[in-house]
């Protein structure tokens, strides 16, 4: 059972408490509040079927996931209005998305300035909401109002039921158009909001919903709303599921959750929150034993990727308090200084702030860019963080003694950085010995094959194209870096070559500008072998490499796995039902033609012809792209698969077995 240290002083409140004021009792009064006068308009609603990635980024399954999330969203807003405490999203047959909320149901009366019913306005017009200084909401997230009708504008058809004054009010669209005018369809006692809504095949390429992508995306709203119970649930016949998440210890529970497969230095969750006006931040924080940091932070419920001022202020008064607390304590001896680094090696934060007219950077709203924010982090987290400290001197001292440790290994990291530094190639010297480069010298028309063995790289390095393509061999096991400093990883004799070749660096001096191929593409055997070559060289580059990931540079070669033959004829199968069909096509009509079919060999017994005709040709191969969707995911998979622990791993593999035929981290 985890113990949670909750900070609380002066005008500071918890989570909960800014998420219930105005309780739901009073909710008569707050439809009075909540009416079409707070409807503002900015502009109509064009241009969005025509240019549809302005508005939700693309038109791929991204896309499509993102047109739930602007609704969800509308209904959390209403959450943090204190008017809503439970979302119910549903995949119906037929991927159509039904999401309701208790909230206090979008107004129909009159909106003034376009003499239309407010809730037509805010599903036909752009930039209509209650959120542009008409005081239907304090703190809201959405996409600055236009989520609503960005989603009727690319839906086949969208209806919404609203549950207020007695009354059920009904709405119909087809394509942004309306085709049911607002009439009453009966009466009620409940209150909130219910969309339906079906994605329009003419505007995206993929009209399947995946449920765990909304359900990961709907737990990460449930942490950071303490109390607000949200439910997923998938009714397509075969794929029935139903998830339920209410977490009361709102991102307390995030961070702890975050750390479910990792040794805590502290089983006390650290939480810090404080107000100044209208402006609140909470944050909470635990640390374990591993080297790696993990901080997610949230404005308004909205995840800032790129960070931002919020996340500015946290580090720099961590820094501080660690370093203050340190000296002033004898922990940190002489000139002994910490680094912000230092001070976040196994750290999980969360940081989630709310405010007003929130400032994001760019229109995706990765990056927060309030300065009076940082100074309201900074001065929670000095404050609250120091108290903590002083009332905790066990925990204290542990996790500062891990950041001395974390000090003396990036010391000797640096060391072993300047060392490769003199050695790299951009200085003059030699490239690594087993690498045949290729003679084409733009990196964004080149490409290099990270080859599992050197038998496999000799046939690789006679089968290519010597014109863009580069070959580096390797043998034998890596270095497995989840359980691996810094230091350990810098000079390290198999992982080197990999470092020297690709010549962007490493970890903070990593610049993917100086990359010598834009194509980095590992080849491994179809085999349990292959597979940990695969993940070891993954866990490097998400570790230690991380935007040559998120660039799109890095690929996995996907070897056939079977080989048919008929006479002179041979092709090649991918999956047991390409080999299937292909077989059948090879015995024809008369059906008792024989076809020789044999399991594909490791890739070093494989001549170079064949090796350029079903790997290494452009023409012909199959190139899977590492992408990380989901960083959250990936980071706890790596932690499971590569990390200290070996219950939560022997767990993965006994759940995921049925797919070891088509692994894909």
């Amino acid at each position: 059972m985890r113990c949670e240290a909750i900070i609380r002083s002066g005008t500071r409140q918890t989570a909960s408490d800014i998420t219930n004021t105005g309780e739901r009792n009073n909710k008569m009064e707050d439809n009075k509040l909540y009416d079409a006068s707070q409807i503002q308009v900015l502009e109509g609603l064009e241009a969005v079927r025509k240019r549809p990635g302005m508005y939700i980024g693309t038109t791929s399954t991204q896309g499509l996931h993102h047109l739930v999330y602007e609704i969800v969203d509308n209904a959390i807003d209403e959450a943090l209005a204190g008017a809503c405490d439970r979302i119910d999203v549903v995949i119906e047959p037929g991927d159509i998305i039904s999401v309701t909320d208790n909230g206090r149901g979008i107004p129909i009366d009159i909106q003034k300035q376009t003499g239309k019913p407010a809730l037509e306005v805010v599903f036909t017009v752009l930039h209509a909401g209650g959120k542009f200084g008409g005081g239907g909401y304090k703190v809201a997230g959405g996409l600055h109002g236009v989520g609503a009708s960005v989603v009727n504008a690319l839906s086949e058809w969208l209806e919404v039921f609203v549950h207020k004054n007695g009354s059920i009010y009904h709405i119909a669209f087809a394509r942004g158009a309306i085709v049911r005018p607002i009439e009453v369809v009966g009466s009620t006692e409940k209150e909130g909001t219910t969309v339906r809504f079906k994605p329009d095949p003419e505007i995206f390429e993929e009209l399947v919903f995946d449920y765990d992508t909304l359900y990961r995306r709907m737990r990460e709203q449930a942490f950071l709303n303490a109390g607000l119970n949200i439910s997923v649930e998938d009714r397509r016949p075969g794929k029935e599921r139903r998830d339920q998440m209410l977490y009361k210890g709102g991102i307390r529970e995030f961070a702890a959750w975050l750390n479910t497969n990792k040794t805590v230095l502290h089983e006390d969750v650290i939480y810090l929150s404080g107000n100044r006006g209208d402006s609140f931040a909470e944050i909470a924080i635990q640390y374990n034993d591993s080297y790696n940091e993990t901080i997610l932070s949230f404005a308004n419920n909205i995840h800032t990727s790129e960070g931002g001022m919020h996340e500015t202020g946290f580090k720099a008064a961590l820094t501080r308090v660690l370093g203050d607390y340190g000296k002033k304590n004898g922990v940190l001896k002489g000139e002994e200084k910490l680094s912000g680094e230092d001070c976040r090696e196994g750290i999980t934060v969360i940081i989630s702030v709310k405010l007003i007219d929130a400032q994001f950077e760019g229109q995706t709203k990765t990056k927060l860019g309030n300065s009076d924010i940082r100074s309201l982090v900074d001065n929670i987290v000095s404050e609250g963080l120091t108290d903590y400290l002083e009332r905790n001197p066990a925990v204290a001292r542990g996790i500062i003694e891990k950041a001395i440790t974390a000090s003396r290994a990036r010391e000797a990291a640096r060391r072993a950085r300047e060392n490769i530094r003199r050695k790299n190639a951009l200085e003059g010297l030699s490239l690594p010995g087993k690498l045949a480069d290729c003679n084409e010298r733009d990196p964004a028309l080149t490409e290099i094959y990270i080859v599992e063995g050197d038998s496999a790289g000799g046939s690789a390095k006679q089968g290519r194209d010597s014109r863009f393509q580069a070959i580096l061999p390797l043998w034998g096991k890596m270095l497995n870096v989840e359980k691996a400093r810094a230091d350990k990883v810098y000079g390290n004799e198999k992982l080197a070559p990999v470092i020297t070749a690709l010549g962007a660096g490493i970890g903070e001096d990593f610049d993917p500008s100086k990359l010598r191929y834009h194509k980095v593409i590992i080849m491994a055997d179809a085999d349990v072998d292959g597979s940990h070559i695969r993940t070891l060289l993954l866990t490097f580059f998400f570790r230690f490499m991380r935007p040559l990931i998120d660039g799109g540079y890095v690929y996995a070669a996907q070897p056939p796995l079977f080989k048919l033959e008929r006479g002179k004829t041979v092709r090649y199968a991918y999956s047991d039902d390409e080999r299937d069909r292909i077989s059948a096509e090879m015995r024809g009509e008369d059906g008792r033609g024989r076809v020789e079919i044999s399991r594909n060999k490791g890739l070093g017994e494989m001549d170079f012809h064949e090796l350029w005709e079903t790997t290494m040709d452009p023409e012909r191969r199959i190139l899977k792209r590492i992408t990380l969707t989901d960083a959250i995911k990936a980071d706890q998979i790596f932690t499971i698969l590569m990390g200290e622990k070996v219950e939560p791993r022997r767990e993965y593999i006994e759940q995921n077995a049925k797919y070891v035929s088509n692994l894909d981290i």
